[in-house]
């Protein structure tokens, strides 16, 4: 019997947070994520301002991604932010819901859990700047943050390269063991070291972290590595040293956010670098720029997470709902 997939104009699609992990897949949001950086390149789909501000409460930061992708007649936002205080309570730090539209009449079409997508959303767009700027032969992966998305970050990164080993970095080491046990589950040595090793040692870095100064410094860094910034999406934020940036080649999701809000914003400021230096992700995936030209650049990509990677995701989350049956419809 054939699953009704119909909904009425009246009908709004509601997909909770605990469906989420039964219909998305790093696979699954890796396409998705790809598939929208291409379009924000070919100027099928863009993103609105962000609108991102500490509360004054539980000391959250709060906000809004939102955009419309013309291609995939996506239309949304995602609303949500970060509760330092939420690990305390059994709860994820970060906290988001997606809100989706529809494009012809501007109706309400479906609320979606946004915790998982956002961890997964993130971690592809990391995923996807290895699959198209990293060397072919990386072998050792570096991450530098040991918080909840780190897992999500290295379970993407190996699907991409043949990575032999994993070093690692945290401000608080005793987090490290997340590291190591993600690494083990991928079948993977695991070695905790400190900066300048880990520079060293490897050929991709992600970090993703909280941080508002200069972890990995210009002179950690060896010729030949990809380095993919994914903790920077406010203003003050800071994973790199400006100078890092000046001397490698700097792409990106959207630029008016890496330049505002990401990890160029500091190098922008000091002057080390130039807007019209920074290249979009999409370009090289659409092909229209080549992306890595040697074995030896320093290719940097940051990420600032734009609401169009929401979008898209939780689109994909609706459609699978609806198609297995599991999608709460509800009047409104």
């Amino acid at each position: 019997m054939s699953l009704d997939t119909t909904v009425a104009t009246n009908e709004l699609v509601i997909v909770p947070e605990s469906a989420i992990a039964d219909l998305i897949d790093a696979e699954a949001s890796f396409e998705a994520v790809e598939q929208v950086f291409a379009a924000m390149s070919r100027r099928d789909a863009y993103n609105f301002p962000v609108i991102r501000e500490a509360i004054g409460h539980a000391d959250a930061l709060y906000g809004f991604k939102s955009g419309f992708d013309r291609a995939g007649l996506a239309l949304g936002l995602k609303s949500g932010g970060y509760w330092p205080g939420n690990d305390a309570k059994g709860l994820t730090n970060h906290q988001s819901t997606v809100f989706l539209f529809d494009a012809d009449t501007g109706r309400p079409k479906a609320i979606v859990g946004g915790n998982l997508l956002t961890a997964l959303r993130t971690a592809a767009a990391s995923s996807v700047s290895i699959k198209h700027l990293a060397r072919d032969d990386a072998k050792v992966l570096g991450m530098v943050g040991a918080g909840h998305q780190s897992a999500f970050q290295m379970r993407a990164a190996v699907r991409q390269r043949n990575f032999e080993k994993v070093v690692g970095w945290n401000f608080h080491p005793e987090m490290l063991s997340r590291l190591a046990d993600t690494a083990a589950e991928l079948g993977l040595p695991f070695e905790a070291v400190d900066l300048p090793e880990l520079g060293t040692q490897a050929d991709v870095i992600i970090t993703i972290t909280s941080s508002f100064d200069a972890i990995l410094q210009a002179d950690h860094i060896t010729p030949g590595t990809h380095i993919a910034c994914m903790g920077t999406d406010t203003k003050g934020k800071q994973e790199v040293a400006a100078d890092l940036l000046a001397t490698a080649t700097v792409f990106t999701d959207e630029i008016a956010q890496s330049i505002t809000i990401g990890e160029a914003q500091h190098a922008i400021a000091q002057g080390r670098i130039a807007e019209d230096a920074i290249i979009e992700i999409g370009a090289v995936i659409n092909g229209t720029h080549s992306g890595r030209m040697s074995s030896d650049e320093i290719t940097l990509f940051d990420g600032t997470g734009v609401g169009l990677q929401d979008l898209a995701v939780a689109e994909k989350a609706v459609t699978l709902a609806l198609e297995r049956g599991i999608a709460q419809k509800v009047p409104f």
